[in-house]
């Protein structure tokens, strides 16, 4: 599949784009737990961080947390700046994205105070021409909203072009199918940790499959 086989391309960020160091995560969620009086372990943190197979709810419900407690003390403790210099940006999907010559977009839950630095720092916010951040009111994916307003943004919309969101979670896939574009899942993370195998128009190992 060549990059010009879809009219538009879309993509989930973290994950899929870019990721960080392991360490990271279980730094911010150890000072997450420090402030709520909670002790994680590293599979926990992990867990929580990205939330795979359901996983995340599964440590809420375990623990007895409020999931918007959680997410309180957890925006009030990450720094954009760090974030974005504990973050890498996957070669393949660097190879790939650069060498587009459509519109594309990112469709993310990376909230927007995160996500500007870290497309600034790494120097790849010119690889996009919109950027979606999921939030109450614009809707989280797989709610098709999110992906609506970045094809509304590219002007491609239901005009009969052709596109595809790439995507690690689930709910990529989901949000995808319910925009009406294809689906494709990239295998970041093993199919036994996350508990399920996730479905798409096209699975790939990488963006080299691309």
């Amino acid at each position: 599949m060549a990059g010009d086989a879809y009219d538009f391309w879309l993509f989930d960020l973290d994950g899929t784009v870019v990721d960080v160091d392991p360490d990271y995560p279980r730094e911010v969620i150890g000072e997450v737990g420090d402030r709520l009086g909670y002790s994680f372990t590293d599979r926990e943190a992990d867990h929580l961080w990205y939330g795979v197979g359901g996983a995340r709810s599964d440590v809420f419900s375990r623990r007895g947390l409020d999931p918007d407690v959680f997410w309180e003390t957890f925006h009030e403790v990450e720094d954009p700046i760090a974030r974005a210099e504990s973050s890498f940006v996957y070669e393949d999907a660097a190879a790939f994205i650069s060498g587009l010559d459509c519109p594309t977009g990112v469709v993310t839950h990376c909230q927007s105070y995160l996500t500007g630095p870290l497309l600034d720092h790494h120097d790849i916010a010119d690889w996009f021409d919109a950027v979606v951040c999921c939030d109450d009111d614009i809707g989280w994916k797989p709610d098709p909203k999110p992906v609506e307003l970045a094809m509304d943004r590219l002007g491609v919309g239901y005009n009969g072009h052709e596109g595809a969101l790439v995507g690690d979670d689930p709910d990529d896939t989901g949000a995808a199918w319910n925009a009406g574009i294809d689906a494709i899942h990239v295998d970041r993370v093993d199919a036994v940790e996350r508990g399920q195998c996730v479905l798409g128009d096209r699975r790939i190992g990488g963006f080299d499959d691309l």
